[in-house]
């Protein structure tokens, strides 16, 4: 199962994110609302969200407000500092499936997100697309046009995380959070090295790019219409 973590708090969201992905999960992170929406209205399908309501940018309300809007029902926990009666109903009238208070303990984090992810709408798709590309997550089969393309386990992690976030700038950052659960600060090389090696089978043979480099941000799987 794949969650999203989104808390402002750098080192709680790296702890909450261990927890998680020790327990089995696939987790990816981030730290503001605007980046959160984004993540929520891609392609990207999740079985859960994890959102802090005090967060930059865009609170985590608004941010499940308008998720709901969209019409997407990915079910919601809301993590708050606040054990305040009227914020509590205002997020669960916005749609949150349930809430929690900090600070928490781990193993009850565990059990309201088991309690969360049971109650996921419906089975959704696992193959993700951009033009010619298609990534299916089941099967790790990977297909540009009509031709196989044959990638490492790590190859596939990042290009997966791209295509989830497909024309969405993602930073160095967010690859090495996400993929190897590691501060970019000294690992950079590595995170273009793999791009790299993307590049090669991915593109080379094409005519179109589809990986981009946005100078001074990072990375973008460019979709064209």
């Amino acid at each position: 199962m794949r969650l999203l973590v989104v808390e402002d708090e750098k080192d709680l969201n790296h702890i909450i994110a261990k927890t998680l992905r020790d327990a089995g999960y696939v987790v990816e992170t981030c730290y503001d609302g605007k980046t959160a929406l984004d993540y929520l209205l891609s392609d990207e399908v999740y079985d859960g969200v994890l959102l802090d309501v005090m967060i930059p940018e865009i609170d985590g309300f608004r941010v499940l407000e308008k998720v709901r809007r969209a019409g997407i029902e990915t079910p919601a926990l809301f993590l708050t500092a606040k054990d305040d009666t009227d914020d509590i109903v205002t997020g669960l009238d916005i749609g949150a499936d349930d809430y929690i208070v900090k600070p928490f303990s781990f193993k009850e984090l565990l059990a309201r997100v088991r309690v969360m992810t049971r109650r996921k709408p419906e089975i959704q798709e696992n193959v993700y697309r951009c033009m010619d590309l298609t990534v299916n997550y089941n099967t790790h089969e990977v297909k540009r046009g009509n031709s196989l393309i044959n990638l490492s386990p790590k190859e596939f992690q990042v290009l997966l995380f791209l295509v989830r976030n497909k024309n969405i700038v993602v930073t160095r950052e967010q690859i090495a959070e996400n993929i190897w659960d590691i501060d970019a600060g000294g690992n950079s090389n590595v995170i273009d090295v793999y791009i790299r090696y993307l590049r090669r089978k991915i593109d080379d043979d094409f005519e179109y790019k589809m990986i981009q480099t946005v100078r001074g941000a990072g990375y973008i799987l460019k979709c064209e219409d």
